[in-house]
């Protein structure tokens, strides 16, 4: 009975004591499996995309209205420059507006008295219709005659002056080149002593007034031999 009793308790201490062997030789391995499987699970996370990004940051309040400020800046300065460029070329219009008022005025001004200088031109020519009229013997017999074209001829000397200082100038262009501008031919004829195309007689002679023909001269001209 007691040898049975034993061998009970023999075999019943025997599994017991394989298991708790069992248990503390799974322990450093069941150890060693968890810390590896930590190790790979960090790695995984590491080499993972997510976790090798950079966090993003957020503007914070005093960045985000800095931002604002600077976009407005670059905005007013833009504005401002094309307030600069309307004001320049406002200036230079108006600046152009002032020359060409101030060279219409006196445009005006140089030509006021071209419908009355037109109608003084026929008393100038008067003047030299009555001078032309006397003949030089006459006014070496005749003292009275005499007289009177000096006093006549002295008029109309005055009279030109005063026209000439208001732009009224006469046009007698005798010995010059001819100027289809200025004079007109009424008509052509040889003369040996002067070169083609120069003014030989001047039938009636022309005025202008502040540089603008308002009557040419009608001359003769030299004919070329070529045209014989």
């Amino acid at each position: 009975m007691q040898r049975s009793l034993l061998r009970l308790s023999k075999s019943a201490v025997r599994p017991a004591g394989r298991s708790l062997v069992f248990q503390a030789n799974a322990t450093p391995l069941f150890r060693t499996f968890t810390s590896t499987s930590r190790f790979l699970n960090e790695k995984k996370e590491s080499s993972s995309p997510e976790s090798s990004a950079e966090p993003v940051s957020e503007e914070t309040p005093v960045e985000k209205e800095l931002k604002e400020l600077k976009e407005k800046l670059v905005a007013k300065d833009k504005e401002v420059a094309e307030f600069k460029d309307r004001y320049l070329r406002s200036v230079a219009d108006f600046r152009n507006l002032q020359e060409t008022t101030k060279r219409e005025i006196q445009k005006a001004k140089d030509f006021a008295l071209q419908k009355f200088a037109k109608d003084l031109i026929e008393s100038i020519d008067n003047f030299g219709h009555a001078l032309s009229a006397v003949k030089d013997d006459t006014l070496k017999t005749n003292v009275e005659v005499s007289q009177l074209y000096d006093g006549v001829k002295m008029t109309r000397d005055i009279f030109e002056k005063t026209l000439s200082r208001h732009g009224l100038t006469k046009i007698d262009p005798l010995d010059e080149p001819f100027d289809p501008n200025r004079h007109e031919a009424t008509f052509q004829a040889p003369s040996p002593d002067k070169e083609p195309g120069t003014v030989m007689f001047v039938q009636q002679p022309g005025f202008e007034l502040n540089g603008r023909v308002l009557r040419a001269a009608k001359v003769g001209i030299v004919k070329s031999d070529e045209e014989n």
